[in-house]
């Protein structure tokens, strides 16, 4: 993504003085708060997300890995797992045209969302034992692309957290593979940590190709990554098969 001036790449300075925001201590906040604040003030995503009118700042993370791997296309039919604020769903209605009746976008979500043109929020548990069969219906066939910004709740212990959002990771794979068409892509939030194997090992079963990929609106001092499988095997894949791991740090 290109560092417009003012935009998300830019230095953070203007005529030589900082603007960096700094917020000011009080009785009711607490230091972890108060550097919270600080970091969304200051956090040139942020602002542009306000300025271009999406949900939330995640909107830059899917909006840069779809303009390197060209993923949503006219017409896709789209499910966006813990969809809530809706920037990523936000996105992939306005790629795939659902707004106009080219495509469908369903977002999931145990919160409710304030409606966005061209996607359809449901209130849903994806783990329910129904869920695939009512989205299928809900989408009026199979998925092209199930997307996840999903995060578990943090304890604050590094490995507990991992292997949690690592687990949440492994069903919402086993998910997109029962809503999931032939060639369809699945895009999914993880953290590093080593223990990621087996949900990695069924991507390769299920996918051509699995990379990891770090956006650049992903804050630098996160062990925040994504994980893009695309090609969707479907009922024609070769269990025998395995497909590459390919790693795109940047």
């Amino acid at each position: 993504m290109s560092a417009a001036k003012g935009g998300p790449g830019s230095s953070g300075h203007e005529g030589g003085r900082s603007l960096k925001v700094r917020v000011k201590s009080t009785g009711k906040r607490t230091m972890s708060s108060k550097l919270w604040l600080e970091r969304q003030l200051n956090d040139p995503f942020v602002a542009q997300a306000r300025r271009d009118g999406w949900r939330s700042r995640a909107a830059f993370k899917i909006i840069e890995l779809d303009e390197r791997y060209h993923l949503f296309k006219p017409g896709q039919k789209i499910v966006d797992l813990g969809a809530a604020p809706g920037g990523w769903s936000q996105y992939a209605a306005k790629k795939v045209g659902s707004a106009d009746g080219k495509g469908k976008v369903v977002g999931i979500d145990l919160l409710d969302v304030e409606t966005i043109a061209g996607v359809d929020f449901t209130i849903m548990d994806f783990l329910e034992p129904d869920a695939p069969e009512r989205l299928k219906a809900m989408l009026g066939g199979r998925a092209d692309g199930v997307i996840s910004d999903m995060a578990a709740n943090t304890t604050g212990h590094k490995k507990t957290d991992h292997l949690r959002i690592v687990h949440l990771a492994e069903l919402a794979v086993e998910f997109a593979c029962e809503v999931l068409a032939p060639g369809g892509f699945f895009v999914a939030k993880l953290f590093q940590g080593g223990s990621e194997g087996e949900m990695l090992n069924a991507l390769k079963r299920d996918f051509t190709v699995v990379r990891h990929v770090k956006p650049k609106a992903s804050r630098a001092d996160s062990a925040e990554l994504y994980v893009l499988a695309t090609g969707f095997r479907g009922e024609a894949r070769d269990v025998s098969e395995r497909s590459p791991i390919v790693p795109e740090w940047t």
